[in-house]
Parts: C-alpha cells; sequence; structure tokens
C-alpha cells in the first residue's frame, strides 16, 4: 500500500498562487499514476491532474493553462503547481496514487485551499 501526506493548502486571494506538496512512501515502485483530485462543498470529487510513470500528464479542463504538476522521484513527492486562482477553484485537494493491478486510489488526508474573491 502507499501512503501519502498532502501539504501546502491555504487561504489565497483571487489571482494568487499555491503550491502543493504529496510525499509518498511505502510501495513506490508499484505506482504508476500519481494525481491530484479536489472537492468542493455538496460537489463530487473530481480529477485535477495526474502523472504517469511515463511522465505523460493529464489536466481537467478547468485547469489547463493555470496547474502544473510535477514529480520529484528522488523525494517521493508530487507537486501541483496552482496559479491564477478563482475561487471556484475553492476545495479540499486530495493526493492519489494507483498502483498496478489495483482499480483504487491510495489517499491522502487532503488540504484546504480557499480563494478569496
Amino acid at each position: 500500500q502507499v501512503q501519502l501526506a498532502e501539504s501546502g493548502g491555504g487561504l489565497v486571494q483571487t489571482g494568487g498562487s499555491l503550491r502543493l506538496s504529496c510525499v509518498a512512501s511505502g510501495r513506490l515502485f508499484n505506482v504508476y499514476v500519481l494525481a491530484w483530485y479536489r472537492q468542493a462543498p455538496g460537489e463530487e470529487r473530481e480529477l485535477v491532474a495526474l502523472i504517469r510513470r511515463d511522465d505523460s500528464i493529464t489536466y481537467a479542463d478547468s485547469v489547463k493553462g493555470r496547474a502544473t504538476i510535477s514529480k520529484d522521484t528522488a523525494k517521493n513527492t508530487v507537486l501541483l503547481q496552482m496559479n491564477s486562482l478563482k475561487p471556484e477553484d475553492t476545495a479540499v485537494y486530495y493526493c492519489a496514487a494507483l498502483e498496478f493491478g489495483s482499480s483504487q486510489y491510495s489517499w491522502g488526508q487532503g488540504t484546504q485551499v480557499t480563494v478569496s474573491s
């Protein structure tokens, strides 16, 4: 299993930036997708961005051009840089990892991002 711990959330004004960090531990050799999801109050959890083992990346349309996902393999860390933040980006952001042979993500505890208007 993979354990994930997010950090970097907080309160930011519209137009500001945040960098979220997620440190992974455990069975990392078996991970082929690292992802960021978010969940706003009353909404379903949605994908923000993911990076695959081959470094290919997928972004949600809502964050394209404003988000950058990256990984630091040496530090077992996946980062999410968010720029030009909007109030609708307010949510709990979760780090997730998907292992080969599994259909379910492992999840972190989440970090709150609040964008004030």
